[in-house]
């Protein structure tokens, strides 16, 4: 098998095994079903990658569980900080927060993190890795091939839907604070002309709350599914959002 689709291979079942330790993790944590992770599918491109830096740059070790465990602890680390920069710069908000844990870099990452990127690097290089590659040899090569390729266009159009979605949010936020000031200034209109309101003017203000009320769910499902995977999130765009129509669906 080609080496490019080796790394794919390793990238997906990484990504899986990572969601699928995460959420059993947050939904014991939070006593709760956690779909944990970024996109809509079981997948988290985060411990895909993570496995695909240990494998490339930790292998070399795997004589010394010392040295490896300091290594991971300290690259998976710096990997984790940044991809937490990453997405804050990009999408305005904190996805994960570990400012209440002792020993912590901006709330980033911590020690207890850290010092688990080091034990799962150790087990990654002298048995996890080991195993899933005699398992995979065990496997028909043009099986992984094919199936390679279907879970990778899968995933990639979900990371572009993910991605996608969530630079919406900020956009409908903003577009429903518009349609709010268009319903004001109509209601304002109707109260000036009393009796001899236009029927079109009440419409397009019927028009304008039907369209408001549309925005409105769409968003509210989409920050809660994001609230949901990743439960210390901070935001205060998508906080004040949330309380603010969560009053508006009350009335």
């Amino acid at each position: 098998m080609e080496f490019y689709l080796e790394l794919l291979a390793y990238f997906i079942f990484y990504s899986f095994l990572g969601w699928l330790l995460e959420s059993v993790y947050k939904s014991i944590y939070e006593k709760r079903i956690v779909n944990s992770g970024f996109l809509y599918g079981p997948f988290c491109p985060i411990y895909g990658f993570g496995a695909i830096i240990m494998y490339l740059f930790l292998s070399i070790f795997s004589s010394n569980p010392v040295i490896t465990f300091c290594l991971a602890f300290i690259v998976l680390s710096i990997w984790e900080y940044l991809v937490g920069i990453f997405l804050e710069k990009v999408f305005h908000r904190k996805y994960w927060d570990y400012s209440e844990r002792k020993f912590n870099i901006q709330g980033r990452i911590c020690i207890l993190n850290s010092l688990f990127w080091g034990i799962l690097g150790v087990l990654f290089i002298d048995v996890i890795h080991p195993f899933i590659t005699r398992l995979l040899d065990d496997i028909n090569s043009e099986i992984i091939e094919y199936a390679v390729i279907i879970i990778s266009t899968g995933l990639l159009i979900d990371m572009i839907i993910s991605i996608k979605n969530n630079f919406s949010i900020a956009i409908d936020i903003k577009r429903v604070e518009e349609i709010n000031n268009n319903i004001k200034d109509k209601i304002e209109e109707i109260k000036l002309k009393g009796k001899n309101v236009e029927q079109s003017l009440q419409e397009t203000l019927e028009e304008l709350k039907a369209t408001r009320t549309k925005m409105i769910l769409k968003s509210y499902k989409r920050i809660l599914r994001i609230k949901k995977a990743f439960p210390s999130l901070k935001s205060e765009e998508l906080t004040q959002f949330l309380a603010e129509k969560k009053e508006f669906f009350k009335k």
